[in-house]
């Protein structure tokens, strides 16, 4: 870690030797940016030209013709009450719900999804045991209309044997 008082300023003689390098550089690369500086302050100077704002005139009428067509227009005052019907329009806004569905409010229960999925297939169960329900009570009424017969039948073959 020790190093010698010759070594000591070797080291330094290097580093003045690389600053002044490092300096050299730097003017350098001023005296090319300098160069170019002209030619980047024309091409401003030209863009800010172009850029100008054009003279409108709002209160001066010209004489001449060019100028005229600058000429803005004279502006309108805008009426009063329309403002003020604009404004007391837009601070009573429409309602946006009229009715309040008590349904949308209250609280899910904790199945309510499992009946939604399930509701078209209990539709189509519905109608089905309504069709067995209606075949099964059209195949009694057929059963009672045999019996009534056969009850009709042997009613009417007693009565004609007391005959």
């Amino acid at each position: 870690m020790e190093q010698s008082v010759g070594s000591l300023q070797e080291l330094a003689l290097k580093r003045k030797e690389r600053l002044k390098a490092l300096k050299t550089r730097q003017l350098q690369g001023r005296d090319d940016d300098e160069e170019e500086e002209p030619e980047k302050k024309k091409a401003l100077s030209e863009e800010v030209e172009e850029k100008h704002r054009e003279i409108k005139l709002r209160n001066y009428t010209p004489e001449d013709e060019e100028l005229k067509d600058r000429q803005v227009p004279k502006a309108k005052p805008a009426s009063v009450e329309e403002k003020v019907r604009d404004q007391l329009e837009a601070a009573n806004p429409e309602p946006i719900i009229e009715e309040v569905d008590l349904a949308n409010l209250a609280p899910r229960k904790p199945d309510w999804d499992l009946k939604r999925d399930v509701a078209k297939k209990l539709e189509r169960l519905e109608r089905r045991t309504q069709r067995a329900i209606a075949e099964l009570i059209r195949d009694r009424l057929r059963g009672s209309e045999e019996e009534l017969a056969e009850a009709v039948g042997a009613v009417g073959v007693t009565e004609g044997d007391s005959d």
